[in-house]
C-alpha cells in the first residue's frame, strides 16, 4: 500500500536516550519514565528502546512509569505527584518527548529538587526549548526526532517520477544534543 517509509527509528531513539543516561549516571539511576500516549507506536517503541538500553546496567531501574500524553501540562502534573510520593528516590527522568521533560523539570523545581544536579533528565525531540533547558543546565540531553523531512519526501517523489528505485525504508538521521553541542544547534532548532 506504500512505496517507501520515511521517518525516524523510535526504538533507536529510546535506546540512545538510555545510553546517554547510563553514561551520565555511571549506570546508577532510579528512573521515572514519562511515557507518551498509551497505545501509540511512538510511545511503545521509545519505551522498548529505553528498556533494551538500560537492560545491561543492573544499577538502572525504572521506579515509576506513567503517561504524560506527550504534553507539558500533564508531564508536570504526573511529575508533581511522583516527586511527592517518591521524593529523593528519583535520581533520573526519561521523558518520551521534550514537552513532558520540560513539565517534569518545572515540577521537580517546585518540589525543591534541582534538575541537572540531583535529578538527571533526558528526553526525545530536540526542540528549541529543550536545547535552551540544556544550556540552562536543567535538561541533560535530548535525542532529536527530526521533523524536517519535507525536502527528502519531495526528493523521493522526484526519484519515483523519473522511474528510479527507492529503498522500502528511509530512516532519518537523528542527532543527540547535550551540553557539548546544544549552543551550536540552537538557532536551527524548531
Amino acid at each position: 500500500d506504500y512505496v517507501t517509509f520515511l521517518g525516524s527509528n523510535f526504538v533507536e531513539q529510546g535506546r540512545r536516550a538510555a545510553e546517554w543516561l547510563a553514561t551520565a549516571t555511571n549506570g546508577q539511576a532510579r528512573i521515572v519514565e514519562l511515557s507518551g500516549t498509551p497505545g501509540s507506536s511512538v510511545a511503545a517503541d521509545r519505551a522498548k528502546g529505553f528498556r533494551d538500553g538500560i537492560a545491561k546496567y543492573p544499577g538502572m531501574t525504572i521506579v515509576a512509569s506513567q503517561t504524560g500524553n506527550f504534553t507539558r501540562a500533564q508531564g508536570e502534573r504526573v511529575m508533581q505527584n511522583l516527586a511527592q510520593s517518591l521524593g529523593a528516590q528519583i535520581t533520573a527522568v526519561y521523558a518520551h518527548n521534550d514537552e513532558m521533560a520540560l513539565g517534569a523539570i518545572q515540577a521537580l523545581k517546585s518540589a525543591g529538587r534541582k534538575p541537572g544536579q540531583d535529578v538527571t533528565v533526558v528526553s526525545i525531540d530536540g526542540q528549541r526549548a529543550a536545547l535552551e533547558a540544556i544550556l540552562a543546565g536543567e535538561l541533560g540531553a535530548t535525542v532529536e526526532s527530526n521533523p524536517r523531512f519535507g525536502p527528502l519526501a519531495f526528493e523521493t517523489i522526484e526519484k519515483l517520477r523519473k522511474g528510479d528505485s527507492v529503498p522500502r525504508k528511509i530512516i532519518l538521521t537523528d542527532r543527540l544534543f547535550d551540553r557539548g553541542n546544544a549552543q551550536q544547534f540552537l538557532a536551527e532548532a524548531y
